[in-house]
């Protein structure tokens, strides 16, 4: 990206103008999402959308000094950075936990037949064209748009076939969990009865940590830190430079991406269905960790070139990239299905379980390893519509966050 690459209404001014007046208006909303967290009182609604404010800020926040730590105070971005990366972790694992169970939960009624399959859907966010009909991916290669939620083929019912055993002990709480999901077969009803008993376990652990860390002196030293940043931002000598180093520090954000996608197996991921992402299957958490961790890489080099873009084109009103946008949003995907897969692979580790109950948690581990595979296809789909450029694909334009 050079000069004449950067909007109009940023060519005159200083990068220090640009870079503290986009940093003002995140430190703005995050001051107001805590503003909000502490009116939520006992409405656990309005308390997770304050956390999701809080933390997308806070993101915003920490790119922001990472791409142009060399235009702040190096110290003071550093110090703030680490902090906020804590706010993030500790806020975000309560939603983390809420979403993975509602996914597996899902997932598990999907494979059992009893969820009912609507004609077509569209992904939440998305625009245009409704996604792929329920069940499609059954016989064709996964949507372009991510994993879907259609059902596997007849042969996945067999997760919920039943074993003449006693009673296990999840047992108990499947009967009720079976009939809020409509019926659910015995393997099916116990592996939803174990990991909803997980990941609410997990959930209550994590609601009790956010609200001792949201009342904790690191927090609120946090909090006096961005509402200083709200009026005042520790720049270096170097940010009076005029509006082209913004350009310059964006740039090497996004070549550090188009690096990290080059290094990804992209042909590989460009073969529907490739198995690639099946490799390992339910060993050890270290083995799947090292196949995703190039991937969830990329997303977050994705995130921090989509931030810096904002920086460039703060107050223009573009409009988001619609390629980045969706390479993100897949990545998304990709990341929650494979948590979910480390989750479900995680209860079928638990002692003792049943055989249909450990059966039915492979099924569904290989579900949301089919959906990974799924998501890195789409994404090598949407990131080869990237307009080329001298130096590879780029788009210049604002981005929504992914």
């Amino acid at each position: 990206m050079h000069n004449h690459d950067l909007p109009p209404a940023q060519r005159g001014a200083g990068a220090d103008q640009v870079l503290a007046g986009y940093l003002r208006k995140q430190a703005g909303d995050f001051l107001r999402g805590l503003r909000l967290h502490g009116e939520s009182g006992a409405d656990t609604h309005g308390a997770a959308e304050a956390a999701r404010t809080l933390r997308r800020a806070g993101h915003r926040i920490r790119g922001t000094l990472h791409t142009f730590r060399p235009l702040l105070d190096p110290a003071w971005a550093d110090q703030l950075r680490a902090e906020l990366a804590w706010v993030s972790g500790v806020l975000a694992e309560e939603h983390a936990c809420t979403a993975r169970l509602a996914r597996l939960l899902d997932a598990l009624a999907r494979l059992s037949g009893t969820q009912p399959v609507p004609a077509a859907r569209t992904r939440s966010g998305g625009a245009g064209t409704a996604g792929p009909t329920e069940g499609s991916r059954a016989a064709g290669s996964p949507a372009e748009d991510g994993p879907t939620e259609g059902s596997r083929p007849a042969g996945s019912r067999a997760a919920g076939s039943r074993v003449g055993r006693g009673p296990a002990p999840e047992e108990a709480a499947a009967a009720p969990a079976a009939g809020r999901r409509g019926g659910l077969t015995v393997g099916g009803a116990r592996a939803g009865a174990l990991l909803e008993r997980q990941l609410t376990l997990g959930r209550t652990r994590a609601h009790s940590a956010a609200l001792q860390a949201l009342g904790s002196s690191r927090f609120h030293a946090v909090a006096d830190a961005v509402a200083l940043l709200a009026s005042e931002v520790p720049l270096a000598g170097t940010a009076a430079a005029p509006g082209a180093a913004l350009a310059a520090h964006a740039e090497i954000a996004e070549r550090r991406l188009h690096d990290a996608v080059t290094a990804l197996p992209l042909a590989r991921a460009a073969r529907p269905y490739n198995a690639e992402a099946l490799v390992h299957g339910l060993a050890t958490a270290s083995a799947g960790e090292a196949q995703d961790a190039p991937w969830h890489q990329v997303r977050h080099l994705l995130r921090l070139h989509a931030y810096a873009q904002e920086v460039l084109h703060a107050g223009c009103g573009t409009g988001p990239g619609r390629r980045l946008t969706t390479a993100g949003r897949t990545l998304d995907r990709h990341r929650d299905a494979a948590e979910a897969a480390a989750a479900a692979a995680a209860a079928a580790r638990t002692p003792r379980i049943a055989p249909a109950t450990a059966y039915a948690l492979g099924v569904l581990h290989a579900d949301q390893r089919h959906e990974v595979e799924a998501a890195r296809f789409a994404f090598q789909r949407a990131w080869q519509e990237a307009p080329r450029g001298p130096d590879g694909p780029r788009d210049e334009h604002a981005l929504a966050a992914p």
